[in-house]
């Protein structure tokens, strides 16, 4: 394997088109290592778009959550670590080259811990915990590394919105449970906020209306299956569950009003609130 093709700066230009295939920024320059890193964005551009699903045979799933629950059990998650003795010395004279690769060597770690949750199928023994199991921060601790290693603006909002229908499965199994419950939707209108403002804040940056397109389909399965939840249930859970229709209207009169402010042509202004841009009305 030639190493060069991993050295520095080919990786970061790779990052740059890929970033930009992804519609991020793009950057204004041309490298001689353009034609042999072409085919590789078109290639993660396909495993984005399609990724691949392994299948995790039941027996290991089952088998692997009995051993990390009996671990948990055990040992505890994310019980703190004994203090270490700091070195005052050695700290204060730390440079700041030393924390900026001890910044680039985190991320890679994290990237590196994403990829060894998804393949040794630790994701999938968790993919069904809700809040109160002991898997359950792993699942949460899988989702910030995809969204550490997102490659754009419109990919994290996705993924926000991808974290909000997750909440809405959790929220389906603690109904009963108000406390829980009602955390558990506090959690999916985070994620739908912060999805959708990075969502329309790429619209209007694009004046292109498809980054909403994701925003209208989820707001077609999300409020479906809460509509299911508001008619079971205590009194409390319906109450709480009219709490997040309303911030799906709420996000389906931006949508709409956004896509008609960019079919007009009308500029969106630097206005701002917590669903994102505030657009001008057509005249």
């Amino acid at each position: 394997m030639d190493n060069a093709l991993f050295s520095r700066r080919r990786a970061e230009r790779f990052a740059q088109l890929l970033d930009e295939a992804n519609g991020g920024r793009r950057h204004h320059v041309r490298s001689r290592v353009d034609d042999q890193l072409t085919p590789l964005v078109g290639l993660g551009r396909r495993l984005g778009a399609n990724p691949p699903e392994p299948e995790v045979d039941p027996e290991f799933r089952t088998g692997l959550r009995a051993m990390l629950l009996a671990t948990a059990a055990r040992d505890g998650i994310g019980a703190p670590a004994p203090a270490e003795k700091a070195n005052n010395n050695r700290g204060a004279l730390l440079p700041a080259v030393t924390a900026r690769r001890a910044r680039a060597r985190g991320a890679v770690l994290v990237g590196i811990a994403a990829g060894a949750i998804a393949v040794s199928g630790i994701s999938a023994a968790s993919e069904n915990a809700v809040p109160g199991d002991a898997l359950y921060g792993m699942k949460r601790s899988t989702e910030r590394a995809q969204l550490a290693l997102a490659s754009s603006e419109i990919s994290r909002g996705q993924l926000f919105l991808d974290f909000a229908r997750t909440r809405l499965t959790e929220a389906s199994a603690l109904r009963g449970n108000r406390s829980g419950y009602g955390a558990v939707l506090d959690d999916m209108d985070a994620d739908t906020q912060q999805g959708v403002r990075l969502l329309t804040a790429a619209a209007a940056q694009r004046s292109d209306a498809a980054a909403l397109d994701s925003v209208d389909a989820f707001l077609i399965r999300q409020r479906r299956a809460l509509d299911a939840l508001a008619d079971n249930g205590s009194r409390a859970d319906r109450e709480r569950t009219t709490q997040s229709l309303a911030l799906l209207a709420s996000v389906t009169e931006r949508a709409d009003a956004l896509r008609a402010a960019i079919g007009c042509g009308q500029p969106v202004g630097s206005a701002s609130d917590g669903l994102g841009p505030i657009p001008a009305t057509c005249p």
